[in-house]
């Protein structure tokens, strides 16, 4: 008789063991520990007798090890070229691990006039747009970036003015990794890559007018026109009029700083002359996206903003309110939650899903990481 009741009461609550493993594995998956036994009973209860396992992930989502772990993990690779998790933090990866757990509408990653730093109540070096010493004593104190950090003002510390500040791509960080020597086209090439998911080779289009490539891009590499006609242009015919937004930025590797020259073009978008002199002269920061017509329409850009504009911050704008961002955003944090790529047409639609509540959401990356929680959940 004992036997037949415990039978009975195995099989009229399954959903209560299979509850308990759902919020183990949504928090392992979001913080990378595994949950206290208040949280794990916090979450399940959620899950299983209110019915809402995105607050269960909400939950989860309190732990420091989502800020120091998990979202250091999400955000490092953007901010170096050789795409590496194995860096320090720094003031990119501060900013956006601020941001999420602030919800601050992540269309401003590219845009805002904003900065993270430790709170100087913490004894911490200061902050110094010329080194990195701040946030490696952040990281090396172990402090918890959930509690630790505070948000303040590019235009305060880096003594950029408002306008040109452009949340993430004016970071000393990424100054170093992709304004450092070059052209400049380092920083759009890793911002396309970073935050709409596409490189250059799929977004080519040979069709859009050459009128804005510089002069440094020769038009008969080899002596051959084809090359130029069949592949540069390509790529150089949408990147070159959306890359002169940087023209006034550059990184002065001897001070450790961005710096900034309103009205001033930098020598770099002047250089190589000679390899073709009927080129474009860049002469400011005007920046226009040829890519609006064409395939590369297909990147869903916003029919509301004008297409063109002055500088980093209008042009990222641009770029944050494309759905190529938004479903940029939804498929990275699928990854980072469910530890693979979409495979399948469920998969898909959940990605196209999140896409969508991304947006209506006000941007929320924090939604993000419940919503893929929730779906990799497990039955």
């Amino acid at each position: 008789m004992l036997g037949c009741l415990v039978l009975f009461l195995v099989i009229s609550h399954p959903l209560l063991a299979g509850a308990k493993e759902q919020a183990r594995r949504m928090h392992d998956r979001i913080a990378g520990v595994p949950p206290s036994q208040l949280v794990l009973d916090q979450m399940e209860t959620e899950i299983n007798v209110n019915g809402d396992p995105v607050a269960a992930a909400y939950i989860a989502m309190e732990n420091p090890a989502f800020y120091n772990v998990t979202l250091k993990n999400f955000a490092a690779p953007w901010s170096n070229e050789e795409q590496s998790g194995f860096v320090p933090l720094n003031d990119y990866t501060a900013t956006v691990i601020g941001m999420v757990r602030d919800e601050v509408p992540f269309n401003q990653l590219l845009s805002a006039d904003l900065l993270y730093i430790g709170d100087p109540a913490l004894g911490l070096p200061g902050y110094s747009s010329a080194n990195n010493d701040h946030y490696e004593a952040l990281e090396q104190r172990g402090i918890d970036l959930k509690a630790g950090l505070v948000a303040t003002q590019q235009s305060v510390t880096g003594g950029l003015p408002v306008s040109a500040t452009a949340g993430i791509v004016t970071t000393r960080q990424a100054a170093l990794a992709f304004f450092s020597a070059g052209t400049n086209r380092s920083m759009y090439r890793f911002t396309l890559l970073n935050q709409l998911c596409v490189d250059l080779e799929q977004i080519k289009d040979t069709i859009r007018s050459a009128d804005r490539i510089r002069q440094d891009i020769p038009r008969s590499p080899g002596g051959d026109s084809r090359l130029f006609l069949n592949n540069c242009i390509g790529c150089h015919t949408g990147m070159d009029p959306l890359v002169q937004a940087y023209a006034y930025y550059d990184f002065d590797e001897s001070a450790g700083r961005l710096v900034y020259t309103p009205g001033v073009v930098q020598a770099k978008y002047l250089i190589n002359a000679d390899n073709f002199k009927y080129g474009y002269v860049t002469t400011d920061d005007r920046w226009d996206n040829y890519w609006r017509t064409g395939p590369n329409a297909l990147l869903g850009w916003d029919p509301v903003l004008p297409g063109g504009g002055n500088g980093a911050k209008s042009m990222g704008v641009e770029l944050a309110n494309s759905q190529a961002f938004a479903s940029c955003q939804a498929k990275k944090v699928f990854k980072s939650v469910c530890l693979r790529e979409p495979v399948d047409a469920a998969d898909f639609s959940q990605v196209e899903t999140m896409s969508a509540s991304f947006k209506s959401d006000n941007y929320s990356l924090k939604r993000l990481f419940a919503e893929s929680a929730v779906y990799c959940r497990g039955d």
